[in-house]
């Protein structure tokens, strides 16, 4: 249940805002050149997204940005993290800049800092220039330099007013729902031997991050997804599952990051290209750490019985070493998911004293829930409100924190979940574009106001 008390104070200078990714909202997929994404190639396999929909559209903010700012701003919000879309940029995802597309965002950020909002560009939210993954995509190390090249040519144009870049999205669910299960696209279901597109998506942060230091840029992060990994029981079973799976979901993507290594040298030795070499380059680039959190994972030993039943919608194989099950005893949101707002404490007391003085400065980049609720979204409210009180908790016992970041400001395309999963604080009525805000966004925007010293007009 939402508490009726206000939210505890949280620090001067802490950074409130939420988040969007240019595929789920965007729309206008063949407008001013842009070129065909993985995800366009993707929604049109018959089967592939739940309700049978694609991103041709969206929420049309390729069109209403304005609008779109304009909620940022009653919302109160400190920042916006959108993401950009390499296609739009680069239609191929090499050679000659699609100027159209590079003036879509100029302008936005052009708008986010006359309205005193901080722009926050994710480089990669997922949608790879389909003729790069028609090449191999993340499975070709040449993907990490073309990457560079369109973080340099974006960093251009941008980096006069952006301070603080995102240059990967979750790259773990590229890997493993992308390229390991199928789920995802490109829809690749290659097990273990996914394991390229992991290294290579590390190795292009680094080299986006050298081309970004090149421009000036002096604030750089990425944001994985992070959350504890609980065995079903003290079995030796049970806990070895769960420790493979927790070394595969967040030890892989965060230690060649925050350490300079892989956290396995099996694992390492899988692993295409001179590992050594660029790990050298991947573990000397973060200025701060994103966290994307939304539940925890029950882990447990393979169960022939269960292993194909579908958790939040992935098939897991019977050939892994480890099963998923469902925590019980816990409410859920209207995709399946169990609400644990302890488990975003958990997450970043876990992140400290895993990584101790390595661990940057963090930002919890994505927190959110899918509820059905057109606007009187009640669920979402006591969502939120108990992750930051979560979150206040932690940082009482030292965790470093510096913003949060809402998924998201509006409903959007929920990629193979299509349009049944609603996750914005802003309702969308996909057929007109209509925007209205739930009562969550107005929660939010009250809760804000409250965080705001005197005088303080705006959320930065």
């Amino acid at each position: 249940m939402t508490s009726h008390q206000p939210l505890p104070a949280f620090p001067d200078g802490f950074l409130w805002g939420t988040s969007t990714s240019a595929f789920q909202i965007e729309g206008g997929v063949g407008a001013d050149g842009r070129g065909p994404s993985v995800w366009d190639a993707f929604t049109r396999q018959p089967g592939r997204i739940k309700d049978g929909s694609d991103a041709a559209v969206a929420t049309d903010h390729y069109h209403r940005w304005r609008e779109d700012v304009a909620l940022l701003r009653e919302l109160g919000a400190g920042a916006y993290r959108f993401s950009v879309s390499w296609p739009r940029v680069l239609p191929t995802g090499t050679g000659e800049v699609n100027a159209p597309g590079l003036d879509f965002y100029d302008a936005l950020v052009d708008a986010l800092c006359e309205a005193g909002i901080e722009p926050v560009p994710t480089l990669f939210h997922w949608d790879t220039p389909l003729p790069l993954e028609e090449r191999g995509g993340w499975l070709e190390r040449d993907t990490a330099q073309r990457f560079a090249d369109y973080a340099d040519a974006v960093a251009a144009r941008l980096a006069d007013r952006v301070t603080r870049w995102i240059t990967l999205n979750e790259p773990a669910e590229v890997t493993l729902l992308g390229y390991g299960l199928g789920d995802h696209a490109p829809g690749k279901r290659l097990l273990f031997d996914a394991l390229p597109a992991a290294h290579h998506q590390l190795l292009g942060h680094g080299l986006a991050a050298r081309a970004l230091r090149a421009r000036g840029v002096r604030s750089i992060g990425v944001a994985n997804s992070h959350g504890p990994v609980w065995p079903v029981s003290s079995s030796e079973e049970d806990t070895g599952a769960a420790a493979l799976y927790d070394l595969l979901t967040n030890r892989l993507f965060a230690e060649p990051l925050l350490l300079g290594r892989y956290p396995d040298e099996g694992l390492a030795a899988m692993l295409p290209g001179p590992v050594a070499d660029d790990l050298g380059l991947i573990g000397d680039s973060l200025d701060w750490y994103g966290v994307n959190y939304y539940q925890p994972t029950l882990v447990g030993a393979p169960d022939p019985r269960t292993q194909a039943d579908e958790f939040a919608g992935i098939g897991i194989p019977a050939e892994l070493p480890f099963g998923i099950r469902e925590i019980p005893g816990r409410e859920r949101t209207g995709f399946g998911w169990a609400v644990v707002p302890e488990g975003l404490r958990e997450t970043l007391r876990t992140l400290r004293e895993r990584y101790g003085e390595r661990l940057p400065p963090v930002l919890v980049t994505e927190n959110g829930c899918a509820y059905p609720e057109p606007v009187a979204d009640a669920g979402r409210i006591a969502f939120h409100d108990a992750h930051l009180r979560e979150l206040h908790a932690a940082l009482e016992e030292g965790a470093d924190v510096r913003g949060y970041f809402v998924w998201s400001l509006l409903d959007n395309f929920e990629w193979a979940e299509g349009y049944e999963q609603r996750f914005g604080l802003v309702h969308v009525d996909y057929a007109t574009g209509e925007r209205t805000p739930k009562d969550s966004f107005r929660w939010l925007r009250d809760a804000l106001r409250a965080q705001r010293p005197p005088g303080r007009e705006s959320g930065r």
